[in-house]
């Protein structure tokens, strides 16, 4: 005689700090014997179902339904709730095994391009040939002025060059769409102006700390607040210092024509995927708007598909991008690598232009549209006879003061011109105070609220500075 043998099934176990009441183990779930909580768990924060084993047939279908890993599983265990271990997604399926063959990255390509006459345009629009010659075929955002031009003109091309152009429901949504965009090691680019940038900057976090390359092109404006459209510098500070919580750096170009709204647009996109970083292109509202001469270059370029993406490819797909690391020790690792990037982009990559500056008396220092009447003053007050010159940072972070060091050694004063609250001044400031340097004399001429400085503020100022100084 043949005995059947009943086989139990295991009846499943809650991780109460891991359910979500989503409800969908109670949908599956063919006796009922779940059901919705009314007891909040203070280490979720929220209400987990409950399950009544006596009336459980061990069918299992809850376990398929819950989207949670481990929220329910089979019993019998012997992990007691308290052994709960948090892991982050770098350990959290076990050892990573290295991989037979690891992907190759496949370098971006130099496309020789025909000698045109110089175009007159838009800096706007000269920012978008910029993207579009540096391989860029994918844009996100939404518009905001007074930096809707460059959007305007990448809608029109893009769909005829094979590229896509999303505009987003918010500046949010922006930003975490090129987050994947990045990720898959596409070039991707975005136009803003300080509102909608501010908006960004959680996900610019995330991207700087999952090491993901974006390039946005932030046209400054009046604020705080709303403010108005008129062309202000108030979010130096922020592009400097300001990237979203933690330890957050990208570097920030600050063009002062619209040649270089297509040149420095081009440099971004080449420096975002050399150090796997968000870059910023950072102007006023007005260069965004102004109308100049742009000699286009000789070349554009085909992008490549870097190593550490994640795009789909078979090769590629052992590949993670995370900021996630929830142990402690992990997290200062990670940001000691940063910071070892940091560092080389600070030795590497400061930008400057300096006009009379050798021998000058009072130095000027001013980026981006009040640049252009600094240098103006430059040349009325040379033919009044006072020595003065121009230093304009290029990179506003890092901020060029290597370059600027060797100018300061004749120098009775500095006066930074800038529209804005003195933020541009205070980083001319913290670059003196890291590299040891007494601090001179530091005057300003500022304006506010979408009001540039004029050239003849500026060679007032230094006349005053320069007779008192006699």
């Amino acid at each position: 005689m043949v005995t059947a043998t009943k086989k139990l099934r295991p009846k499943p176990a809650l991780f109460p700090q891991l359910c979500k009441a989503c409800g969908r183990c109670i949908e599956a779930c063919p006796t009922h014997c779940i059901e919705f909580g009314a007891e909040i768990d203070p280490t979720s924060g929220l209400t987990p179902v409950i399950v009544h084993e006596d009336a459980c047939n061990g069918c299992g279908l809850c376990f398929e339904a819950c989207p949670e890993p481990y929220g329910l599983f089979p019993q019998p265990v012997s992990v007691d709730s308290h052994d709960l271990v948090v892991s982050d997604p770098y350990t959290y399926f076990g050892p990573r095994t290295p991989r037979a063959n690891q992907p190759e990255a496949v370098p971006a390509t130099r496309v020789p391009l025909p000698a045109v006459e110089p175009l007159v345009l838009k800096g706007n629009h000269a920012s978008a040939i910029g993207a579009l010659l540096a391989g860029c075929r994918h844009f996100f955002g939404y518009p905001i002025t007074p930096s809707t031009e460059g959007a305007e003109l990448m809608a029109k091309v893009l769909p005829d060059l094979n590229g896509v152009f999303l505009q987003a429901v918010s500046e949010v949504a922006t930003v975490n769409m090129m987050y994947g965009c990045g990720g898959a090691g596409l070039p991707c680019l975005t136009y803003t102006s300080s509102p909608g940038f501010s908006l960004m900057l959680e996900g610019i976090s995330y991207m700087v700390g999952a090491e993901v390359p974006a390039v946005f092109v932030n046209l400054m404006r009046g604020g705080p607040g709303l403010g108005n459209i008129g062309p202000e510098q108030a979010d130096i500070g922020l592009v400097c210092h300001g990237l979203g919580h933690g330890n957050s750096h990208a570097i920030a170009l600050a063009p002062a024509t619209p040649q270089e709204m297509l040149d420095l647009t081009m440099t971004a996109f080449d420096l975002t995927f050399r150090y796997r970083n968000p870059v910023i292109v950072v102007g006023d509202g007005y260069l965004g708007q102004m109308t100049g001469k742009v000699t286009l270059p000789d070349h554009s370029f085909r992008p490549g598909v870097p190593s550490w993406a994640v795009n789909g490819r078979p090769t590629h797909r052992g590949n993670l991008i995370t900021s996630i690391y929830l142990n402690e020790t992990d997290l200062e690792a990670h940001n000691e690598h940063l910071n070892r990037k940091y560092a080389e982009m600070a030795r590497g990559e400061q930008r400057s232009e300096a006009v009379r500056a050798a021998d000058a008396d009072w130095l000027i220092v001013a980026c981006n549209t009040p640049a252009r009447m600094a240098r103006g003053a430059v040349e009325v007050l040379r033919a009044g006879g006072v020595r003065a010159g121009l230093f304009r940072p290029i990179t506003l972070w890092p901020f060029p003061v290597d370059a600027l060091l060797p100018l300061l050694a004749g120098v009775r004063g500095v006066v930074v011109v800038e529209a804005g609250p003195g933020q541009l001044e205070d980083e001319l400031r913290l670059a003196l105070s890291h590299a040891g340097v007494a601090p001179l004399p530091i005057h300003h001429v500022r304006r506010h609220g979408g009001v540039l400085p004029e050239l003849s503020e500026i060679v007032q100022r230094v006349r005053t500075l320069a007779e008192a100084a006699r």
